[in-house]
């Protein structure tokens, strides 16, 4: 006997998100920057119960992790996780990472990688925040250039006041390009 599947559902809401989750570094720190944005459906309509989860490197290209052997950063911990509000918004406070390390000894350009978890979706969806900013090293990104030109724009923040905005749209005209990891 199979068991029907479920999508990921409203439940996230119940459990999941804790009161630092959105802050990946602490108010106040030098450099903090605020990724902003909207989550919505295929007709546009804003999704009041989505999950956002961010993992990154810090500013100098390193990861908050055991396997990084490069060090760490105090005070960061480069994981965020945020639930939608009901107009379908989400904030994380973060810094901007450094390039990273690819295959064959390339680098890739600063970005974030995001999940999205949402009701409708069996499964996450998975893409990556990269920053104007960072032109030239976006040009070189491996990751970047594999996306259709006339896609990329989806996966570059814009600059605002106080960080960025970066929306997240599921399906659609101009569907935000997710990975399969």
């Amino acid at each position: 006997m199979t068991t029907p599947s479920q999508t990921v559902g409203p439940y996230l809401a119940i459990g999941l998100p804790w009161a630092d989750g959105p802050t990946v570094v602490p108010e106040g720190t030098p450099g903090a920057v605020w990724i902003r944005g909207t989550v919505t459906d295929g007709a546009g309509n804003p999704i009041p119960d989505a999950m956002i989860e961010t993992w990154q490197a810090d500013p100098q290209g390193r990861f908050d992790h055991p396997d990084d052997p490069r060090g760490r950063v105090p005070g960061f911990r480069g994981f965020g996780r945020c639930p939608t509000e009901p107009d379908g918004s989400y904030a994380i406070l973060t810094l901007v990472p450094g390039a990273i390390p690819g295959e064959s000894g390339s680098m890739q350009a600063p970005h974030i990688d995001v999940s999205v978890f949402a009701r409708g979706l069996l499964n996450r969806v998975v893409t990556r925040i990269y920053f104007p900013d960072h032109a030239e090293a976006n040009a070189a990104d491996p990751v970047l250039n594999a996306v259709p030109a006339e896609r990329r724009g989806t996966l570059i923040a814009e600059r605002t006041a106080d960080g960025y905005r970066f929306d997240v749209r599921l399906q659609g005209a101009a569907e935000t390009v997710f990975f399969d990891v």
